[in-house]
């Protein structure tokens, strides 16, 4: 079964590799795929962002890096033959903000969300508190 994990990964995160790794376990294939999400604003260029992706999956033979900047997550799943979507989730806020665009894929294209809980240890890391920690300046000693 081919599985899709979705996301801005901008940038790509512990937490992003974590979740990959456990789903590359759980699937045949896994294809993660940088998004465009218009509610963010981009920081790092997608061909960056893809190249950290390759990285993280070096040892990972059954993934696959893609990108799709243009049209619904479920135009990519219909065009590629994906009927999985792969979503890491933290929290409570995170299943919030998940559940509505879950459905909606079903709805729209029958497409399944598959969630894997974030490793506790990981849990705290966004990409968001990952770039604001590297703009901020070195404690001075």
């Amino acid at each position: 079964m081919r599985a899709l994990f979705p996301g801005s990964f901008d940038p790509v995160t512990q937490g992003h590799q974590d979740i990959l790794r456990r789903a590359a376990l759980l699937f045949d294939e896994v294809v993660v795929c940088v998004m465009f999400n218009s509610n963010k604003t981009g920081r790092c260029p997608v061909t960056e962002r893809l190249d950290r992706l390759r990285t993280a999956a070096t040892d990972l033979s059954n993934v696959t890096v893609d990108s799709h900047t243009g049209g619904l997550l479920v135009d990519y799943c219909r065009r590629v033959g994906i009927d999985v979507v792969i979503r890491g989730v933290r929290g409570v806020s995170d299943l919030d903000y998940e559940m509505p665009m879950a459905r909606m894929n079903h709805e729209l294209a029958g497409v399944e969300t598959f969630f894997i809980a974030a490793d506790p240890a990981l849990a705290h890391i966004s990409s968001t508190l990952v770039t604001t920690m590297s703009q901020q300046d070195p404690v001075p000693k």
